[in-house]
């Protein structure tokens, strides 16, 4: 493993868009969880084009929560367009992107920045191995996103078997090494961690939990993102398989075993 600086900074980047009935349970718990370990961090919730009064919501709990910056995204609107946002403003070394509805709980985000801490470059949180665990998942959703793991894990030959979840950490290095990003929708969750891994990045797995929103609507259309992830994955398979190693990282790196807690 490479040895790696410590993190001095961990940047916290949420998308939301009309998350009123959301975001302050999810950045207090997250703000608290943190400062109660000792890690020092800012929490950028990327406001992308919320109806609801999300965007003035977030300038009150400024006074509130002294490490939130709110981040409104001014260009086109969408989920992988408001996280893009936000990489583009983090002032950390190290970044977890997670859901503003209160789905990913914070004392992942501690055991995220351990790992990396670690000499890890990106930690990936999986629902589906020992340890982990989901509350209230939609049963067809669930369906699908087991098959679509699934394929995905054959396809590129990882031991990854939750790729379509968006709670995941990346250090600085990764981020900029994996640009540009081009998914403009909820297929980022995919583009940025399969590009990490055929781009040669070390990368460790953790067992997380997951519950279902309790305020607001859930954002992902299922029937509209068929193509976009598909169109995402074959991108970067193209890449694994046919560029020749030319935007693969220089220092060769050793897919890490999964760790089970």
């Amino acid at each position: 493993m490479n040895a790696l600086n410590p993190i001095k900074l961990l940047s916290i980047v949420i998308p939301a868009r009309d998350e009123v009935g959301s975001v302050p349970y999810t950045v207090r718990h997250l703000y608290e969880k943190l400062t109660a370990n000792g890690i020092g961090h800012e929490i950028l919730v990327v406001n992308d084009g919320s109806t609801d009064g999300t965007w003035d919501l977030l300038q009150e709990l400024k006074s509130e929560i002294p490490t939130l910056a709110p981040v409104n995204n001014e260009g086109p609107n969408g989920f992988g367009r408001a996280i893009i946002c936000g990489l583009n403003a983090m002032r950390g070394d190290a970044v977890v992107i997670m859901m503003a509805d209160e789905s990913d709980s914070p004392d992942h985000v501690v055991g995220y920045y351990n790992l990396l801490n670690q000499g890890y470059e990106c930690v990936f949180g999986s629902r589906f191995v020992r340890g982990g665990e989901v509350q209230d998942y939609p049963p067809h959703k669930l369906v699908l996103n087991r098959l679509v793991n699934w394929w995905i894990k054959l396809v590129f030959n990882i031991g990854l078997n939750d790729t379509t979840n968006a709670f995941k950490a990346y250090r600085r290095e990764v981020i900029e090494g994996c640009r540009p990003f081009i998914a403009p929708h909820f297929n980022l969750t995919v583009e940025i961690p399969l590009k990490a891994i055929v781009r040669g990045y070390t990368w460790a797995t953790m067992p997380i939990s997951w519950q279902n929103r309790r305020a607001g609507v859930a954002k992902l259309k299922l029937k509209e993102m068929g193509s976009r992830y598909l169109f995402i994955i074959l991108y970067v398979w193209l890449e694994k398989y046919f560029s020749r190693g030319d935007y693969r990282r220089q220092i060769q790196s050793i897919e890490k075993e999964m760790i089970a807690g």
